[in-house]
């Protein structure tokens, strides 16, 4: 049975099934959002109790290596940058702009946490075939992380331009830039698969 079929096959049923579990009648919590709620964890269960009729994976293991190398890549980089703020020959100036540098790659990394996760989802919900809503929700968090990643080039390349008259702090910008260029290759090598 191919996985076209499948979800037909599941969908009709949730249908059925759904609509029989709780007539108006005998159920106190009835509406769109109740049914809806129903019919999702049925179909959340139904998708973990046939994994059989899974086709094709939406990442490769190889894939999931590459994006597990990313978080390794921030904490070294974050681990310097923290390490050369606790220098006592440091600068004021170069102070400042590692300081500025944390800040941006701080609040990158909350922006992409949840991006992070979305990508890696499929480790939990076995993924149903090339029409896959799986691939779609891993599309968007790789598309929307890229997007942040863009941006966020743009602020750090112009914070490194800032910096340039002090040495040390440029060197730390350059690997921040280093860090986001490295990470956007990444997920443009598993994008272009999807």
């Amino acid at each position: 049975m191919g996985a076209t079929a499948a979800w037909t096959l599941m969908a009709g049923y949730a249908v059925v099934v759904s609509a029989s579990v709780c007539a108006p009648e005998r159920c106190a919590a009835t509406g769109p959002r109740w049914r809806w709620t129903r019919s999702l964890a049925l179909g959340v269960a139904m998708l973990a109790l046939t994994p059989d009729v899974s086709s094709s994976a939406v990442l490769t293991e190889n894939d999931f290596r590459k994006v597990e190398t990313i978080k390794p890549l921030f904490q070294n980089l974050m681990g310097d940058l923290v390490q050369t703020l606790k220098r006592p020959d440091l600068s004021a100036n170069d102070a400042d702009c590692i300081n500025s540098t944390v800040r941006e790659l701080l609040q990158i990394s909350e922006e992409l946490s949840s991006y992070e996760y979305l990508i890696t989802i499929e480790k939990e919900i076995t993924d149903f075939g090339d029409n896959s809503p799986v691939k779609g929700v891993v599309k968007f968090a790789i598309e929307k992380s890229n997007t942040i990643l863009t941006e966020e080039r743009k602020r750090l390349a112009q914070l490194s331009d800032q910096c340039s008259r002090f040495p040390l702090a440029f060197g730390k910008t350059q690997a921040a830039l280093q860090f986001i260029d490295t990470t956007t290759n990444l997920l443009n090598s598993i994008q272009v698969r999807l």
